[in-house]
Formats: structure tokens, sequence, C-alpha cells
């Protein structure tokens, strides 16, 4: 019997190089053969096939690239040839001995540390020391034995990001982002304060967030905290850890480049004040805007930028503006996502104007541009030059295997809904967030909705039982993604149980519908351990009913199996 991808898809040890992969058809579907080599980089996710084919050429090729809106005549640059040729060259580099590696003596001790230290505890895995290899390697290898990559990256930097120097490290959602930034700031800033005189490296960094709540989780970077990766994580040998206190580490989000006004001034007072001078200025000059985000930065040169959750930094090309071929929500949304990307952009901008920026270091499981940016959606940014796919990454065991509910009783046409949900119901869920969302009903969700949620849930019922039976003690985990907290909330409710308000000021409660997550009895009453919680952007912010139990739940998603349901448009 061939073997199952969906079934057992771990091939390689994630502390390893990968050897093995699975075959993908020219659809993008596991063939069951396993091949022995390690997969290249390609742009194609594998979905569960459709149950029929219809309208279709002998021979002829669907390829699924999971990218959606793609005309023949939108500009589409592909630079996964670059990062396999790199990928090589990285390969090739690793495998010869450290008197041919060409790096500084400090960067040897680090890789070698990385390589083959006796962790205690969380060992790095191979994509994430590969990452930072592959940096270290652009840096201090290549301008000596591959000009023409350097000279790549450089010319694909002036056409999209002039100003900036861009090195993008594509890491799948799972993979350890955060222990890669710290590799890289080790990296840069062990050599920086060894090596005083070099302009090789740097030890001010400047992280970037799209939000509060990345930006805390961050604050491991920083090599004063308590919990910091350097010291906890052993990712700095102990006799260097001295060096990362010299380092110089500021976390802020992109919102912080807005110019804020400096005073308060009604209308009438400003037209007063103004009278025949002219505009008054109480905006923030780009100097005053620099030191209140940069802060102990603001006396270094050339300083490295991580930008975390990369792709939301770009500039959108000229004819983006009207957001050409869109309309409606979808032309807001590129409109928001432009203005947004324009501000992360323009303040690191005027960053290297000021100060000098060495590298900006991209990190993201999707460094793609967005729609509406004027490039086609979902096209790799091309300063990229390292990638682990979420094939990858479920091939070695990292992260799970998302599952798509296939017991679909709700086709039509060739297609099964339930495969591109968003598609069927996108138009029928709440487009807000929970604050505008209104008074909605959580059992009005689309019938599509509930049947998938079902079906998703039947399979982790048996999972469940069977894991009981094997008195494995802690229980597989479902996680459901939606598009927006009114959205997240309506879930939540269904599958819970929730108490209806009346119109005469009185409740009635309504039981959840799926038995194993409910958190109430028969009665209504509160279950002491709540079995489902509710973390969105609003719950964070109120912390009501989610700091108890948030941590332990989290636990659980790294540690065990879990269902994933995605709403997302």
């Amino acid at each position: 019997m061939a073997p199952d991808f969906f079934a057992d898809p771990i091939l390689n040890s994630p502390y390893e190089h990968p050897s093995r992969h699975w075959e993908l058809d020219e659809d993008g579907q596991p063939t069951g053969n396993i091949l022995e080599v390690r997969r290249p980089c390609r742009l194609i996710t594998p979905v569960p096939q459709p149950k029929k084919k219809k309208g279709r050429k002998k021979g002829q090729a669907e390829l699924d690239l999971g990218v959606a809106g793609l005309t023949h005549d939108e500009q589409q640059y592909d630079p996964t040839p670059i990062i396999n040729e790199i990928r090589r060259h990285v390969d090739k580099w690793r495998g010869l001995p450290e008197d041919q590696w060409s790096v500084t003596p400090e960067t040897a001790r680090l890789l070698e540390h990385w390589r083959h230290h006796p962790f205690q505890g969380h060992r790095p895995f191979f994509c994430q020391v590969e990452a930072a290899e592959t940096a270290i390697w652009l840096q201090e290898v290549a301008p000596k034995r591959a000009k023409k990559l350097i000279a790549h990256l450089k010319a694909a930097n002036e056409n999209a990001n002039p100003a900036l120097f861009r090195i993008a490290l594509k890491l799948a959602t799972g993979a350890g982002k955060t222990t890669v930034m710290a590799m890289l700031i080790a990296w840069q800033t062990i050599n920086a304060v060894r090596r005083p005189a070099s302009k090789a490296f740097s030890r001010g960094f400047l992280i970037v967030t799209p939000g509060i709540t990345i930006r805390d989780r961050l604050r491991v970077l920083l090599p004063n905290d308590a919990e910091n990766y350097y010291e906890q994580r052993e990712l700095v040998p102990r006799d260097m850890l001295p060096e990362m206190q010299k380092a110089r580490i500021v976390l802020t989000n992109y919102h912080a480049f807005r110019r804020r006004e400096r005073a308060q001034i009604s209308k009438g007072s400003r037209r007063l004040l103004e009278g025949r001078d002219g505009e008054l200025a109480t905006l923030e000059t780009e100097g005053q805007m620099l030191q209140r985000t940069l802060g102990e930065l603001m006396g270094l040169k050339n300083i490295v930028v991580v930008n975390d959750e990369a792709h939301h930094c770009y500039r959108a090309k000229a004819e983006a503006e009207n957001a050409k071929g869109l309309k409606g929500e979808e032309k807001e949304e590129a409109k928001k996502n432009n203005e947004a990307a324009r501000l992360w952009i323009t303040g690191l901008e005027t960053v290297a104007r000021r100060l000098g920026v060495h590298t900006v270091f991209d990190l993201s499981a999707t460094p793609f541009f967005l729609r509406g940016s004027g490039y086609a959606e979902g096209t790799l940014f091309p300063w990229t030059v390292c990638d682990f796919s979420l094939m990858d990454a479920i091939e070695c065991g990292i992260v799970k295997l998302p599952r798509v509910p296939v017991a679909d009783n709700t086709q039509s046409g060739d297609m099964p809904k339930l495969r591109n949900l968003w598609e069927h119901i996108g138009k029928q869920m709440p487009k807000k967030g929970r604050a505008k969302g209104g008074e909605l009903d959580p059992l009005n969700l689309p019938n599509e909705l509930q049947t998938a949620l079902f079906a998703l849930y039947d399979h982790y019922e048996k999972t469940f039982v069977s894991w009981r039976e094997q008195k494995i003690p802690v229980p597989p985990v479902f996680i459901i993604v939606c598009n927006n907290t009114a959205s997240s909330k309506l879930v939540y409710d269904f599958v819970s149980g929730f108490h209806r308000k009346l119109p005469d000021g009185g409740t009635s409660f309504e039981q959840g519908r799926l038995a194993l997550f409910r958190n109430f009895d028969e009665a209504g009453n509160a279950l002491a351990y709540p079995r489902t919680i509710l973390i969105d952007s609003e719950q964070l912010e109120s912390g009501e009913a989610l700091a108890m139990w948030a941590g332990q739940v989290l636990g659980l998603v790294r540690g065990e199996t879990a269902e994933i349901l995605a709403l997302r448009g």
C-alpha cells in the first residue's frame, strides 16, 4: 500500500538537513511517492483533490498555486531559481572545513555552537540555522565568491526599495522566526563589539512589527529580559554573553513612524494663531519623530532593521493608487494595506537617510506583495533568499497538517464548496469587527460553515476517543481562524454555548453545538475549566476570561495535533 501523505506526512527530522519529500503531481496533489532528495523551492500548496474534474482537455495541467486573482497580463516575478541557487551555495559552504568558511572567528564560533552545542532545552531547528547561515553567507562570503548573486539582490532592491538593502527570509508560521532574529542579532552584535573598527557589523537594531501584541512577544530579543533567548535558549556561548549587553535594541510597531501633532489646537484657535503668517507648524519634524521612535539608537550609525511580518512593508507601484480591477470592499482593503505599507517603508527610508541602515532583514511566512499593490498578488518579494515552506515544515514535523473538511455534502459543480469555503460564505459573514458587527445570531451561521465545522469535529471526536483509549493525557487541539472579531465571536458562541439577551432584559441559554467544546453544563452554568477560549484582538485587549488559560492552551497547540478551519478571505 502506498504511503499516505495526509495520514503520516512527516519524513525528516526537524534538526537535520531535509533529505526526502513527497512528490506532487501537476495539479499539486501528493502522488504517494517519496523522493529521496530535499524539496526544491516551489510555490505550490497541496490540497485535497476535487471529486470531479470536468471541462479539461487530456494532458492539460491545472497548477494550484494557492494564489487568487492572478491574470496572465499581470507582471509576475519568480525568484525561486535564485533561492535554489543560494541554497546550493550554502549547502556546499556548510560542508567545508572551518578554515575555508571565509568568515570571522566570532561568526565561526557561533556557527559551530548552533550546529553542534548539546542544548539542554530548545535546540534550534535546521531551518532556523539555515536562515541565519544564509544571511551570514550573503554578507561575509558571497561578495568574494558569488558577486553575481549580490548584484542581483542589489538590482532587485534598487527597483523596489532604492534607499534600502533588504533580504527576505521566508519561514513557515510556527517554524520560529523569533529564534532566527535572535541569531542575527547575536551574530551582528558580537562581531561589532569585538571588531569596533569594522563597518560590516552593527550593534544597533530596530525591530519593527505590525502591532503591539507582536511587539510585546518579541521582548525575548532584549538581552536584559529575564527570558531572553540568548541565555535561556543557549543561542550564545556563555563567554560571549557579556557582549550581548552592549547591543542597543528598540522594539516598535510601524505606526510609530507617523508624525504626531505636538499641540492639540482647535480649528478656531489655529485660524487665530495663523493669521497672515500662513499655516501653523505643529506637526513633528522627521528628527523629532526619530528621536521619539528610536531613542537610544540615535547615537549610532548604520543600524540593522528587522521587519517582523514583513509582507506589510512595501512601496506600491504608482498604478496601484487606483487599485486597478478592484471594487467595493476589496478596493478599500487594498487602499488601507497600501497606506500602511507606505507608512512603514517611508519610516525606514527616513531612518536610512538620517542615521544610515546597514541591512533590512525581512522575516515572514508570506513575503508576498498584497492585492492592489501594483504587483501580481502573491508574487514573492524578489529579494527573498531563503525559503522554508509550509510543506517543508510539515514534512519535518515542525507544524501540524491543516485539515480541510472533505466530508462535503454541499458540492455543486466540479469543486467541493468546503475546499474554498470563503468563496461561498464570505458575503454572508460580518464585514466589520465586533464593535461594528451589531447584534448577530451565532445560530445563523451559513449552512456551509456549519457543515464544515461538523465535518472537522467528527474527525476530532474520533481522534479524541482514540487518544483517550491510548491513555494520552493531553487532548488534541482544534483551532478555528476567522476573518475578523465579529466572526470569531459568532463561531466561538456557536461552538461553546452562550446566553442570549432577550427584549425584556432577561436571557436564554443556548448550548454549544460541538459537545466536547462546550463551556457550560446542561443548566447553563459555566464550567470551572473552559474547554474553548476566544483569542482575538478585542479579547486580548480586554483580558476577559483569557489570561488564566491562554498560556496553557497555546502550550497544547505547540505540543499536540490540531484541527484548523480557516475562514479568512
